[in-house]
């Protein structure tokens, strides 16, 4: 299949009638196969997306090798492949070429082991950044917007099927990923598919502090092709997350997660066997409908995975109900029984001398502290207004 139309509606159909299993690790694999000087040398140990410019071979043999274990689903080289990230090792201005260059090679792999009955598809792999909007800072959202559109432009050019925000640490970052593919799909003139994979950690949330169900209601108002989790833990820690994310989703959903949690010397202990019997119980339930692996998984690990879901039948999606929710951290929902809910209405400059004029001064972190006295005395929503004709009001 060539044609862009043809290869969404064989991966719709394909998401309807079972479960599809995605491929695994590429980085973890990459630096047990290549020596130092097949990553382009000194200083580039840690930039996998250089592999592609080096030896292109490597990483062909990679995507045959979880295409040949059952991979229905490949994904781009292209994981650090912003320019934000590709600047800190100088090759920022080959954002493009190994944005296109990596969805061509998964391309060309996908089309040799795709049959009329089973068409193999290509994931645009679009990782978290070196830097986080409500963590580390050191970005701003429209420099992140940017970089998202950039690489999604390349990946699309090269032929990818669909674009895969993973390994999400920060809604923010997410939110700003979202607002260049949709400045790209203005451009183009249709819609893409986009799934969304957030990371979330042992102690059940993400980096930024976001657990899945505010995550999930952060992102729901885009029609997206799959919601779910990846990397940091095994399916182990996972299980309440992948249910909750159940529970609430109107799309497909996703699941690949590390081997394991990393040992003392860093190596993952899941064996494919161990992590197939783990997640069978995700698909028993009736909770997935995409299925693969993250760090330390191998080919191995991935046609465990596809013996395991053959023949299962996928998540039922149901459909998308009218609901009010509310999140910053964490999740609030507007419905009859946690009335009333209350709202603050101080953070207000038309309602409020007193953050009207933190505003004018531009005190920031005092005009926040109204919001969080706010929040102390009881306030489940905070309502803020910044409307003022003496301001500029999208700078503050």
């Amino acid at each position: 299949m060539t044609d862009r139309t043809e290869r969404t509606r064989a991966l719709r159909e394909a998401l309807a009638s079972r479960i599809l299993v995605l491929d695994g690790a590429m980085g973890s694999v990459l630096h047990q196969r290549c020596t130092i000087h097949d990553f382009g040398g000194a200083g580039f140990d840690n930039c996998s997306e250089n592999v592609l410019l080096e030896r292109p071979d490597v990483i062909d043999e990679i995507h045959r090798g979880y295409l040949e274990a059952g991979a229905d689903i490949i994904e781009t080289n292209t994981f650090g492949g912003t320019r934000l990230v590709l600047d800190d090792f100088h090759i920022g201005d080959k954002v493009h070429e190994i944005n296109v260059r990596a969805a061509r090679l998964a391309r060309d792999a996908a089309a040799r082991y795709s049959t009329p009955e089973r068409p193999r598809f290509v994931a645009g792999s679009m990782g978290p950044t070196t830097k986080s909007l409500s963590v580390t800072g050191g970005v701003t959202f429209q420099q992140l917007a940017d970089n998202y559109y950039e690489q999604a432009r390349a990946l699309l050019e090269g032929g990818v099927d669909f674009l895969l925000i993973e390994t999400a640490m920060d809604t923010g970052n997410v939110k700003a990923a979202l607002i260049g593919i949709d400045r790209l799909e203005r451009e183009l003139g249709y819609k893409l598919l986009v799934s969304v994979s957030c990371t979330i950690y042992d102690w059940g949330g993400m980096l930024a502090g976001q657990p899945v169900d505010a995550f999930y209601a952060s992102v729901s108002h885009r029609d997206l092709l799959s919601v779910g989790l990846n990397c940091a833990t095994g399916p182990e820690f996972m299980t309440d997350h992948i249910r909750t994310l159940h529970q609430l989703a109107s799309t497909y959903i996703s699941c690949y997660p590390n081997a394991g949690l990393p040992n003392a010397e860093g190596r993952y202990d899941e064996t494919p066997e161990s992590l197939a019997k783990q997640l069978e119980r995700f698909v028993e339930h009736g909770w997935l409908n995409i299925v693969g692996g993250c760090c330390g998984t191998t080919p191995e690990h991935i046609r465990a995975l596809a013996h395991m879901v053959e023949g299962r039948k996928p998540r039922e999606v149901p459909p998308k109900k009218r609901r009010s929710w509310y999140a910053g951290v964490e999740l609030v929902e507007a419905e009859v029984s946690n009335r009333p809910l209350i709202v603050g209405e101080r953070t207000n400059v038309i309602g409020s001398r007193a953050f009207r004029n933190l505003i004018a001064e531009e005190k920031w972190e005092e005009a926040t502290e109204i919001a969080r006295r706010q929040v102390r005395n009881g306030a489940h929503i905070v309502d803020v207004c910044l409307q003022s004709t003496d301001r500029d009001e999208l700078k503050d």
